[in-house]
């Protein structure tokens, strides 16, 4: 799933270039798609974009995980805050510790953490 989404946020291997949140929402939809209105929602949701200004990529994993094992999204902004720095998007890039791409990596790692267990 991380190659996965990966490639659908850099455009790689025929994948459609999508914003963080599409990526890791393309990533995960064979196996835990999405309820429609939460994808519409992720549209919007890349470059900071998502509520809160929180990194697009890890907000549309706590909807995955909202969604498929409800109670475990708070485990998962924590362990991306730990990797990051932050779960805001203009903290993250401030703190030069993950890139965008470095961020969507571990936003899929998170989410086959949680749910593939």
């Amino acid at each position: 799933m991380k190659e996965r989404a990966k490639n659908h946020f850099l455009g790689l291997d025929g994948h459609k270039r999508l914003s963080c949140a599409l990526a890791i929402a393309e990533a995960f939809h064979e196996k835990h798609p999405l309820d429609p209105k939460h994808k519409e929602l992720l549209k919007n949701c890349g470059g900071g974009k998502a509520p809160d200004g929180i990194c697009g990529g890890i907000y549309a994993a706590k909807i995955i995980m909202d969604q498929y094992t409800p109670n475990k999204s708070d485990e998962a902004l924590s362990k991306f805050a730990s990797q990051t720095g932050s779960i805001k998007c203009s903290e993250i890039r401030s703190l030069k510790k993950l890139s965008c791409l470095n961020c969507v990596e571990l936003s899929a790692e998170i989410v086959l953490s949680v749910i593939d267990k």
